[in-house]
């Protein structure tokens, strides 16, 4: 079976490249600072940079959903930077490369709403369609989705596995509301499961330290391929790479993102988000072409 999926009007899936979407958050809260654009300047210098760099697609995102802090604003206050965002870049100059496919990152149906009709084409939800409204939202507007796995309750299932309940249920959800699947993309939650957190989007469990929990689902990622759904991985720069390395500070982890990027791949992601784009892409490239490199030793050894 082939796990192909339509991200506005970019395939995702088996038999395509790995894709690569670029990170932009327009609000101030953000964890890795350097991400941050909050004028139209520096709105249009990201997704220039992240357009030349090699990005699929533009993930703007206007209000904190890590897990351990509360980064929630008002829906007014994210609306407002969303929509003066997607403003920019229609109004990006003449001349330079026309903007990725562009992405919203949000939990709120009503901010979705507003987004798609503002030129967004997918929405990117961290809470697996939590708001009620969304799926509606999503399939009134024939948007693409990518959904990451959310669960409200621990469990005693080991990572992968309630994982991929999580994301049954999204799946679940999204059928009954007339979601065609096949505009469904999903995401595992690196950084999502803890102990201790805040926020809509966190999960909580107490089988084991974060960073463990999230080691362990990038090295059973190919366990999700069952969903029939490509497989989004968002690791950049992430709490779980800062405590493996001892590495506090975000700026710092650079060299443990791309590790784990091209780990990701070799083991099923489809697609990564990420604030690092050009070094990103060259990590999933290197990473396809052992892949493909292999897969020809192992058609020559048989023949």
């Amino acid at each position: 079976m082939r796990r192909i999926a339509r991200l506005g009007s970019v395939s995702v899936g088996d038999g395509f490249p790995v894709r690569i979407m670029a990170a932009v958050n327009v609000g101030p809260e953000s964890f890795y600072k350097d991400s941050v654009a909050t004028t139209v300047r520096d709105i249009s210098a990201h997704v220039l940079k992240a357009t030349e760099g090699g990005a699929d697609f533009i993930d703007i995102g206007a209000m904190s959903t890590a897990p351990y802090f509360k980064g929630e604003v008002s829906e007014e206050v994210e609306l407002t930077r969303i929509r003066a965002a997607l403003r920019a870049i229609a109004e990006m100059g003449e001349g330079k490369p026309a903007p990725s496919i562009l992405s919203v990152d949000t939990l709120r149906a009503s901010v979705a709403d507003v987004a798609l009709k503002d030129g967004a084409s997918i929405i990117n939800d961290v809470s697996g369609l939590h708001d009620p409204a969304m799926a509606k939202v999503v399939r009134d507007r024939g948007a693409s989705l990518l959904a990451m796995a959310h669960s409200q309750n621990a469990s005693e299932m080991r990572p992968i596995v309630r994982v991929r309940h999580a994301l049954r249920g999204t799946l679940r959800i999204a059928e009954r509301a007339g979601i065609d699947e096949r505009l469904i993309v999903l995401d595992p939650g690196i950084g999502f499961f803890r102990e201790e957190g805040a926020g809509r989007a966190y999960s909580p469990q107490n089988l084991m330290p974060w960073h463990e929990w999230d080691c362990q689902i990038l090295a059973n990622l190919g366990e999700l391929k069952s969903l029939g759904r490509p497989v989004c991985v968002g690791l950049s720069r992430k709490s779980f790479l800062g405590k493996i390395l001892n590495l506090e500070s975000p700026e710092e982890r650079l060299s443990g993102s791309l590790a784990a990027t091209a780990i990701s791949v070799m083991n099923g992601a489809n697609l990564i988000r990420t604030h690092d784009v050009k070094e990103t892409a060259q990590a999933v490239r290197v990473a396809e072409a052992i892949m493909t490199n292999e897969r020809g030793r192992r058609r020559v050894s048989v023949s």
